[in-house]
């Protein structure tokens, strides 16, 4: 197999230290594209249902796309894949930097992991000879520590690192990947899978390339779309995603005050931790592999901040800014360094902590279980102290490293009311009450609590995607929109696009370097359609797990029970049912059960899998 694959798959058996290479199906690239499409597919079929997320019968999996490593914009993205000891469902987290395009270039699509090392290891991959490593060395070192080491002893040049800290070791359920020093695949506790296999660090080394059907065809897609970025790219280019902090706080998709506030009237100095501000500390930009648009940065050098600080993006400046009523900017750069070091999700950290400053207040949490530490919202200093114990799971740090869930339920006395999550997973910094297909997707997506992963106002204004209801809020004509959004997130994110290079550019670079590069033509709706399989495969493996997303426990503030009495979403209050129902019937799946309908399964040619 060719064109955008390396046409290899290795499984590693870590407790038989046993590595065994196969080809990559041909039809698996044509029906799942890759990514997690290909994950999902090989997960449903290798492993058993009610496996324990921390127990070696999980596998974990790293996995590139056709597009990955290939002349197409936005093409550095790979994902991991498992099952999430989070919320015990399906889990994919995705993360760009250089490592997915290395992992090809090393000679493999994918690599997946079953067992548990007795001792400390690493995987590390030269040239297509896949070897597993001793890494007692590396167990306790941070993920800088980890990826020097690594890339001095295997040579600086070549290779690449993917890797957890202190937060994977210990097996905190808010633990991540971390490669290149500051791209993490951050959600859904992954990095805890890691560490629960004793396995420190996967290392590629590789000067393999990509074949590529057609590399003019492909290099012209790149030079015909690489001009045509729209304004929100140029914003990121200019920016960052630092950049979108101010205008999505003036129209209410940022969360304030954990939730319950707005902005401005709880948060007036919002400026203090966006655009201009975070640019002005910053020492360069910095880009993901062959990446034009160079959104991230690297900081400039300050007493306490680490030597390669990279920038805080929206998500982190948002979740443990206007969420924890901070605008204290070195704070926030101190916590998303400490998440970076020891690999710890930074979306959650903040999220952990707005729920902690809210139970201090109501005195649920003490001075006394703080160990004298005063919480108080817009503390930077107690902020970026209280992320230090949870990244160490000091004294409270170890009852709140888990999640706002398992804290929630330990500390009890109606602490759940102030745990913003949606079956375990804390929810990111966008707000349904301003974008209301985020209340279906962070209860219906088989990862739950997730922005990344499409819907209706995913490239709206399209003609695929054109939105002919008389408000957002409408749920009449909401399900097929959303049904097309989210499916074409999926078919992006799996190829192994960056999601802001599909933001920024006309969609025909994704449906163009498709056909350039896999020789297959690819139209929009072809692509929805493999898109709505990977939806599906996810779905089912959730399913068989014994999970209905319609049960799942999910805050109700966020989609405006109660509803704000300030702000642009005052008085707004989502109607999520009837969005979810509308959503159900588009899909074909039962609005009970959530079971896809037999016609489904057999249009998606999923109908031969489930047997179960």
């Amino acid at each position: 197999m060719a064109n955008g694959y390396m046409g290899r798959l290795l499984f590693v058996d870590l407790t038989k230290g046993t590595l065994e290479q196969e080809p990559l199906p041909d039809e698996l690239g044509r029906d799942f594209l890759g990514g997690y499409g290909l994950g999902a597919r090989i997960l449903y079929e290798r492993m058993k249902p009610g496996v324990d997320p921390l127990g070696p019968d999980n596998m974990l999996g790293f996995v590139t796309g056709p597009l990955t490593g290939t002349p197409a914009l936005g093409s550095g993205r790979y994902t991991v894949v498992g099952k999430s000891p989070l919320t015990g469902a399906w889990a994919d987290s995705n993360s760009g930097g250089d490592f997915g395009p290395y992992l090809k270039a090393s000679g493999f699509d994918a690599v997946f992991f079953t067992g548990a090392s007795p001792t400390p290891a690493y995987l590390f991959i030269d040239e297509g000879k896949p070897e597993i490593r001793d890494a007692a060395d590396l167990w306790g070192c941070d993920t800088l520590g980890t990826d020097d080491v690594l890339r001095e002893r295997h040579g600086h040049r070549d290779t690449r690192v993917a890797c957890i800290g202190r937060g994977g070791e210990k097996q905190t359920l808010i633990a991540s990947v971390i490669n290149d020093k500051g791209r993490a695949a951050g959600r859904t506790g992954l990095g805890a899978v890691m560490g629960s296999k004793k396995l420190k660090a996967i290392a590629v080394k590789g000067t393999m390339r990509v074949q590529v059907a057609d590399e003019a065809a492909a290099g012209r897609v790149r030079t015909e779309f690489l001009p045509r970025i729209n304004p929100s790219g140029q914003l990121l280019s200019d920016y960052g995603t630092a950049g979108l902090v101010e205008g999505l706080a003036e129209v209410g998709d940022s969360p304030v005050r954990n939730w319950s506030g707005s902005y401005p009237a709880d948060f007036p100095t919002i400026e203090r931790i966006a655009g201009d501000s975070v640019i002005g500390q910053q020492r360069r930009k910095y880009a993901c592999w062959r990446c034009a648009m160079a959104c991230g940065g690297h900081m400039k050098a300050a007493p306490g901040r680490l030597e390669e600080s990279h920038k805080p993006e929206y998500e982190t400046l948002s979740m443990a800014g206007s969420n924890c009523l901070n605008d204290d900017l070195e704070s926030i750069i101190r916590l998303n360094d400490l998440c970076n070091a020891h690999g710890l999700d930074s979306i959650s950290m903040g999220a952990i902590i707005a729920f902690a400053i809210e139970c201090y207040e109501n005195e649920i949490i003490t001075a006394d279980d703080t160990g004298g530490l005063e919480l108080r919202w817009g503390d930077g200093k107690a902020i970026a102290a209280l992320a230090e114990k949870i990244t160490l799971r000091e004294g409270i740090g170890d009852l709140l490293a888990d999640g706002v869930m398992r804290a929630a339920e330990k500390l009890g006395r109606g602490a759940d009311a102030f745990a913003v999550h949606s079956h375990g997973q804390e929810l990111p910094a966008h707000d349904p009450r301003f974008a209301p297909a985020l209340a279906v997707i962070y209860r219906m997506d088989a990862a739950p609590g997730r922005h990344t992963h499409g819907g209706a106002g995913w490239r709206m204004g399209d003609s695929f995607m054109t939105d002919t209801r008389a408000s957002k809020f409408d749920s009449e004509g909401f399900g097929e929109l959303h049904r097309k959004g989210m499916a074409m997130v999926h078919a992006v994110s799996s190829a192994g696009i960056c999601l802001f290079a599909y933001g920024s550019y006309p969609i025909q670079f994704f449906t163009d370097s498709l056909e350039a590069v896999t020789r297959r033509a690819h139209s929009v709706d072809d692509c929805v359609l493999i898109g709505e399989r990977i939806a599906t495969i996810r779905h089912l493996f959730n399913l068989r797990e014994g999970l209905n997303p319609l049960e799942f426990e999910m805050n109700p503030r966020p989609i405006g029970v109660p509803p704000l009495t300030e702000g642009r979403s005052a008085g707004v209050t989502v109607d999520a049912r009837a969005l979810v129902q509308d959503y159900l019937r588009f899909m074909d799946w039962d609005e009970e059960t959530t079971v896809p309908g037999q016609s489904k399964l057999e249009q998606l040619g999923l109908a031969g899998l489930v047997n179960d």
